[in-house]
């Protein structure tokens, strides 16, 4: 590389980590800081996470709707992306605008409709008492099933887009091989066409896991204050109880889960090849 290429790309580069250590990395260090320094100095905090039962059942909560909602997110952005790589042209383009339509909606309105949808005397619960199917309101609101449709809601973009990102790549003509040499629909399917999908479905899962972890708002509206999980939990020690070393810990633990689950699957897969790097 000549020595004006290297000017030019450290011209480039230095911007953007200069960026990285003012906004991010000087912020990360100042909460561990904090959550090894508040009330006073040491691992107390972290200490407190392992032998405290109310941190335990609040991460257990929050473990629990993150692997329930990154299931359902899944299959059904699965079926969603799939449905999008076979259809037409116009239909295609027309389901990838509702699709990116909820990106342009406030996920503030998007909990609130999900209240007027799920409370008593809302539209699901009236057309299952008009229907005759129930007597009584159902509770779907202030509980964990509220809360995971929020987010199952909230996170379908993020499952559909990488998915038939990946589906859209995929050669129709292996499937069509496999089915001339006489597989049959499901085999082909199980066989070909699941396998060369397998990138989009990693990235997908990662991702709807990762901003399920530290999803606020809507686990928050949704919930109650009846389902509790770790972002809320961290929201009510910095502004209610001002305990800040507990808030500060609880966050470096997210921030700990998240690399620790990029950490396994790296054991797996190769992240490079599922999020396109080369």
């Amino acid at each position: 590389m000549l020595a004006s290429q290297r000017h030019t790309y450290w011209l480039l580069i230095v911007p953007a980590v200069l960026l990285m250590l003012v906004f991010y990395i000087y912020p990360l260090i100042q909460v561990l800081w904090i959550s090894v320094t508040e009330p006073y100095f040491g691992l107390q905090n972290y200490e407190a996470l392992l032998t405290r039962p109310l941190l335990h059942r609040i991460w257990l909560t929050t473990l629990r709707i993150c692997l329930i909602t990154t299931v359902i997110t899944v299959i059904l952005g699965y079926l969603v992306a799939y449905a999008m790589a076979k259809v037409g042209e116009r239909q295609r383009t027309t389901m990838m605008f509702c699709i990116l339509l909820t990106f342009w909606l406030s996920v503030l309105i998007r909990a609130f409709a999900w209240v007027m949808l799920l409370r008593n005397g809302g539209l699901i619960n009236s057309a299952l008492m008009s229907l005759g199917i129930i007597a009584s309101d159902l509770p779907l609101l202030r509980n964990e099933f509220s809360v995971i449709v929020g987010m199952v809601h909230f996170m379908m973009p993020l499952a559909v887009l990488p998915i038939y990102s990946n589906m859209s790549g995929i050669d129709g003509r292996y499937v069509s091989a496999a089915r001339g040499l006489g597989a049959s629909p499901w085999e082909a399917f199980w066989h070909i066409h699941l396998p060369l999908s397998k990138p989009g479905l990693i990235a997908a899962t990662i991702l709807v896991f990762v901003f399920s972890l530290g999803f606020f708002i809507t686990p928050a509206i949704l919930g109650g204050g009846k389902v509790v999980m770790i972002s809320e939990y961290i929201q009510v020690s910095f502004e209610e109880t001002l305990r800040w070393g507990q808030a500060t810990m609880l966050a470096s633990s997210l921030l700990f889960a998240v690399l620790l689950t990029l950490a396994l699957v790296a054991r797996f897969v190769d992240l490079k090849k599922v999020f396109g790097a080369r």
